[in-house]
């Protein structure tokens, strides 16, 4: 059994790694006339609506807010798709950005607002501006994350399928599965 997860966690590894290792997102250089082309607010049906293939297009999938910002963006992502995108449209047309850098800041947002908005704040004030868009992304650190969940999976595998099988049994304290007489003299009002 530990066998199989061990092949399931270099497997999942070596998927990360493998993508980390294809060539980065091409940036096009946008005008300032696309920029102007950014989502378009519809009164009628309270969404924003992308005005073109390039901006309705995620620069990455669900798996890539896992690896970028963890797993509360990953989840959000995938169990409210759509408030995700409306999240993505209306930063893309609020901060005249393009698809990459709204979707990495919407994954920043939802991993931690308060570091988001402070981290917003200090670039308005001159700090040097942060890429989310392509955080986590370099292959040292796919491959040490692969490793870390790997560590935690077989953990976590190894505590439920010991619990299940008996082997980390519950311990009533009431009743201890060593009988020790000199112990039971300090509790003999017990049953």
């Amino acid at each position: 059994m530990i066998a199989r997860l061990s092949l399931l966690c270099v497997a999942l590894a070596a998927f990360q790694g493998a993508s980390a290792f294809a060539p980065a997102h091409q940036q096009t250089g946008r005008s300032s006339t696309a920029r102007d082309m950014a989502p378009k607010f519809d009164p009628t049906t309270q969404k924003w609506i992308p005005q073109n293939d390039e901006e309705a297009t995620p620069a990455y999938g669900p798996v890539g807010s896992l690896i970028r910002a963890g797993p509360l963006p990953f989840v959000q992502r995938v169990l409210n798709g759509e408030e995700y995108e409306q999240g993505v449209y209306k930063m893309m047309a609020t901060e005249k950005c393009d698809r990459l850098e709204a979707q990495g800041n919407m994954d920043a947002y939802l991993e931690n607002p308060q570091d988001w908005a402070v981290q917003k704040m200090a670039e308005k004030k001159g700090a040097p501006k942060r890429d989310y868009g392509n955080a986590n992304t370099s292959p040292k650190q796919l491959i040490l994350s692969g490793i870390w969940a790997c560590i935690v999976f077989y953990y976590a595998y190894d505590l439920i399928s010991g619990y299940a099988s008996g082997h980390y049994g519950f311990v009533d304290l009431m009743d201890p599965p060593i009988k020790n007489p000199s112990y039971n003299q300090y509790f003999s009002w017990m049953p």
